[in-house]
């Protein structure tokens, strides 16, 4: 199981929100490249990056902060936020993101994530973000109709890579993973699903692994992390043994 350390980016910051919410920032640091550093050296070889700006914009708004990220981290970065064009993706991947993380547009316009992810063959990775078991949507910022499920199964024939699956209730809260819906939601696609939102410690780490055959691939870890309430390596080790 892969551990994603997680960098927010807002205002070229790196920040954790709560509950989603941007005007309950807490500011982590002012370096996102050398962030990124940090987390290499505790041996991540992979890396979440969110442009929460671009989520709210619907269009790239950090991409400097992005860029260096990119030019100094060692290993994958995965990156979401803003991502609603074919452009858009072209240009992160022409600079070396490894996987593109969609969500308001895979609500609103599915077409368009099923040709990117036919096109780029293990890049694209759907955000299914539950808000009380609706996806949610603009970053967070809406709630739809549509059921969670519902939107995971819409994608299970068109080649994405992952579904990012985020209680938006608890992220950034330290209150525990939604590991019940996260491994529920594994289980009923043919799409493995990375958990993220609320990870509070290192149990919840080895009862993910656990479920690693159950289809979980990842999850993402952030407050947690720059708390200090858990601590990167031994996620790592943990998650690898499983």
């Amino acid at each position: 199981m892969i551990v994603f350390p997680a960098i927010d980016l807002k205002g070229g910051q790196v920040v954790r929100l709560a509950e989603g919410d941007m005007d309950r920032a807490t500011v982590y640091a002012d370096d996102p490249a050398a962030q990124a550093l940090l987390f290499a050296e505790a041996g991540a070889e992979h890396l979440h990056v969110v442009d929460l700006d671009g989520a709210f914009a619907g269009k790239p708004e950090n991409a400097e902060a992005v860029e260096y990220i990119i030019e100094n981290f060692p290993g994958y970065v995965q990156l979401g936020g803003g991502i609603r064009n074919r452009e858009t993706v072209e240009r992160w991947f022409d600079l070396g993101v490894a996987r593109l993380v969609i969500g308001t547009a895979a609500l609103k316009d599915p077409q368009f994530v099923k040709d990117m992810a036919r096109e780029f063959e293990g890049g694209i990775v759907v955000a299914v973000d539950a808000r009380d078991g609706f996806v949610a949507t603009e970053g967070w910022a809406e709630k739809s109709d549509m059921p969670v499920i519902d939107l995971a199964r819409r994608f299970e024939d068109a080649g994405v890579a992952s579904l990012l699956f985020t209680d938006v209730g608890r992220d950034g809260m330290l209150t525990g993973c939604n590991i019940d819906a996260t491994v529920d939601l594994a289980r009923a696609v043919d799409i493995p699903v990375i958990a993220s939102g609320g990870v509070k410690g290192i149990d919840e780490i080895h009862v993910l692994a656990l479920h690693a055959q159950d289809g979980i691939e990842g999850v993402i870890t952030g407050r947690a992390i720059y708390d200090g309430r858990l601590d990167l390596a031994t996620a790592i080790r943990i998650a690898n043994r499983g």
